[in-house]
């Protein structure tokens, strides 16, 4: 047998193994995520056409661009599915300085593009991107790298504990310099919940948690409109904030009422049509529930739990198997994707003070989308490697 026949098994091997996890993902997970992006796709097709006339001349143009962010949302997902996820646990600290360098940069007067008073978005040519949305998941892929790392030392001494608090400390930073609070809270939750699921002592993680919200109040006290917004929050329908800050979350409320338990109809809602303003993107689910009602909107409840759990499900999977990099990182994606979806529920319901934070998968945000897509796909790309291991371990 010839050199090259003999090699042409191995690459075979190799490739199969490299795109198992396109045919083998979890299909609970991948069939609620692709409902959800259709739904989104819909939805900002009938919340943004309004304003897309006015701003453009045509009526999908949020539509059209969200379609081709969805586009290359699904390429970079099977790009990033074909990576083992070792390449990611090597590459983690790269990442990570990568992230916090483009945090950097975009602070740069004419490199950063301010909008509403934040520097947020790195102009591409024809596209904008946003280094928030990556450095969550750069941070992701660093903490699960150094908590396969240094496992003991975060299970048994303090220092283990407080050096990705450190780490994660600098990037805080970087985002309250843009001002960006809401990407603040998310990446504050989910890293202390990593670590919490990553064995630190229950003592340090609860004198974190206070530390962590005596910090909020702080930051929140710190700065005047922040603190209108929780006034705005506590009476938004008084004659001060009615108009003012309680402007957007009086109109959200308006909308939920309107759709009552089935909807208007799709198409049909009134807040879109310049009441509601960002209906297209924070506030996407308040013209869900105008349009769809409480069914609508309890169906998206439902897919994004199901989501979520499936995350959940599959970083446990992975622990049992003893893969413990691919654990933390479905840990901390699912974490992150909880925390983000809770917190826009609760600005778009009232239950929260306003604060800017697409909902995954449904609203217009084009690096938004991409990484929504890329973490997917690492989850998924941890799954296949988890069925590999049942199989291997099957076998011998």
């Amino acid at each position: 047998m010839t050199a090259q026949a003999r090699s042409f098994p191995l690459l075979t091997d190799r490739l199969s193994a490299a795109y198992q996890p396109l045919w083998r993902g979890d299909r609970w997970l991948l069939g609620s995520s692709i409902t959800l992006l259709i739904l989104g796709v819909v939805m900002i097709a009938s919340a943004s056409i309004d304003i897309s006339q006015q701003n453009f001349g045509v009526p999908y143009h949020y539509t059209l661009r969200h379609l081709m962010y969805l586009a290359l949302g699904v390429m970079l997902a099977a790009l990033v599915s074909v990576v083992p996820m070792v390449v990611w646990q090597r590459l983690s600290g790269v990442f990570l300085i990568a992230a916090l360098l483009l945090l950097v940069i975009v602070l740069i007067p004419g490199v950063g593009r301010e909008v509403k008073g934040s520097w947020r978005w790195i102009d591409l040519g024809p596209f904008g991107f946003q280094p928030s949305e990556l450095g969550k998941g750069a941070i992701i892929l660093y903490v699960s790298a150094y908590l396969v790392r240094r496992r003991d030392e975060v299970m048994t001494q303090l220092s283990g504990f407080v050096k990705p608090l450190l780490v994660m400390s600098v990037m805080i930073m970087l985002l309250l310099l843009e001002p960006d609070f809401g990407t603040v809270v998310v990446v504050l939750g989910t890293i202390l919940g990593m670590l919490f699921l990553g064995g630190v002592k229950a003592g340090q993680f609860f004198l974190a948690i206070l530390a962590a919200s005596g910090a909020i109040t702080i930051m929140v006290a710190s700065q005047t409109y922040r603190v209108r917004r929780v006034l705005a929050f506590l009476d938004p329908w008084s004659a001060e904030n009615v108009y003012g800050s309680g402007y957007q979350l009086t109109q959200s409320l308006i909308a939920f009422g309107r759709g009552e338990w089935f909807g208007v109809g799709l198409g049909n809602s009134m807040q879109k049509l310049f009441y509601l303003p960002e209906a297209h993107n924070d506030f996407i689910l308040a013209i869900v529930g105008e349009e769809l009602g409480l069914v609508g909107v309890l169906s998206v409840l439902v897919l994004f739990g199901i989501l979520i759990q499936r995350m959940f499900f599959i970083a446990r999977l992975a622990e049992r198997k003893g893969y413990l990099f691919g654990a933390f990182v479905s840990y901390g994606i699912g974490l992150l994707f909880a925390i983000q979806v809770l917190i826009n529920i609760g600005v778009n319901t009232g239950l929260l003070p306003t604060k800017g934070l697409t909902l995954p998968f449904l609203s217009s945000g084009g690096t938004s989308l991409l990484i929504c897509l890329s973490l997917l796909a690492l989850v998924n790309r941890v799954y296949g490697e988890a069925l590999a291991r049942d199989a291997e371990e099957a076998t011998s």
